[in-house]
């Protein structure tokens, strides 16, 4: 049994991966840009928003990463002799 709704184990190592090469890249660009725009605050406030939008990115996709680096909990177990 899985611990996420609907997504199997190589479901959400596949979506994981695609996070991770793709989606964390383009996030990364689009809080860059957005902190641009504010015509550089404060340096201790500009750590403050790197450090909340370091932390949200990964809430939306906690289910996707849960267990990821774990064993395939489906898989047959190995005989090991």
């Amino acid at each position: 049994m899985t611990d996420s709704p609907g997504l199997s184990y190589k479901a959400r190592r596949r979506w994981s991966l695609v996070i991770l090469l793709l989606g964390v890249p383009a996030y990364i660009v689009a809080c860059v840009t957005v902190i641009n725009l504010l015509d550089r605050p404060p340096f201790w406030l500009e750590l403050v928003i790197y450090v909340a939008l370091g932390v949200v990115w990964a809430l939306p996709f906690k289910f996707v990463f849960k267990g990821v680096g774990q064993a395939d909990p489906d898989a047959p177990p190995e005989d090991h002799y």
